[in-house]
């Protein structure tokens, strides 16, 4: 993604609070005191915000909140929810490595992984956000039936997904080799990136996995 500097970014980012949690760590554990006890669905690498602020207006009874790391890319998606006002959503300016930082263990129910950046080289592989060491941040972090959503156009980034998330030990289900034609686009809400991927023909993979619970004693 290339971004260009917006130097007014952080102003206004700390200028919407009611959008923006600074200091997201002291939440940690008591973010039901923000989701009045919805539960929370959080988008890694949430990017301009088209997509969890289209969800957080189609779902009103689950709390979302937005990762991204990069303020200039932020700030876009704050603006929307600025113009939207949902009163369910929120963003965090924070990198999705120190996932464990900000939510306690079982505090969310998903996660949603939206066309991140792929890093196709093998010597990269630590760096998706389906590697084994995020799938453990993730897996700490879901309650037990949590689950992840991952959608690409990137085929290599998802069948390396797939691989990674049973071998990990979620259950993987509603599997999407061609999203928009099957009838899980009923429901689908589209992110920029996929929009644009439509316009191309361009085929889109979903899956969801669920985290598996522990077995009984």
């Amino acid at each position: 993604m290339r971004m260009r500097h917006k130097p007014w970014a952080a102003e206004y980012l700390q200028e919407h609070s009611e959008y923006v949690v600074q200091q997201p760590e002291d939440y940690k554990g008591k973010w039901s005191t923000l989701s009045k006890g919805k539960p929370i669905y959080i988008e890694v690498g949430t990017g301009k915000g088209q997509f969890v602020t289209e969800m957080a207006l189609k779902y009103p009874d689950v709390y979302f909140i937005g990762i991204e790391k990069f303020e200039s890319v932020l700030v876009t998606a704050v603006q929307r929810a600025v113009d939207a006002e949902p009163d369910n959503l929120l963003f965090i300016h924070g990198d999705v490595g120190e996932l464990d930082a900000m939510f306690a263990s079982e505090e969310v129910q998903r996660v949603y992984n939206n066309f991140t950046d792929p890093w196709p080289k093998k010597r990269h592989e630590k760096r998706r956000l389906t590697y084994q060491s995020f799938l453990a941040l993730y897996d700490h972090v879901l309650t037990p039936n949590g689950e992840i959503h991952v959608k690409t156009d990137n085929q290599g980034y998802f069948e390396y997904s797939l691989a990674s998330l049973s071998h990990y030990g979620f259950i993987l289900k509603n599997i999407s080799l061609d999203l928009h034609a099957s009838h899980h686009d009923t429901e689908n809400v589209r992110t920029e990136y996929e929009e644009k991927f439509a316009e191309k023909g361009q085929p889109i993979y979903r899956v969801e996995a669920m985290k598996q619970l522990p077995p009984n004693d």
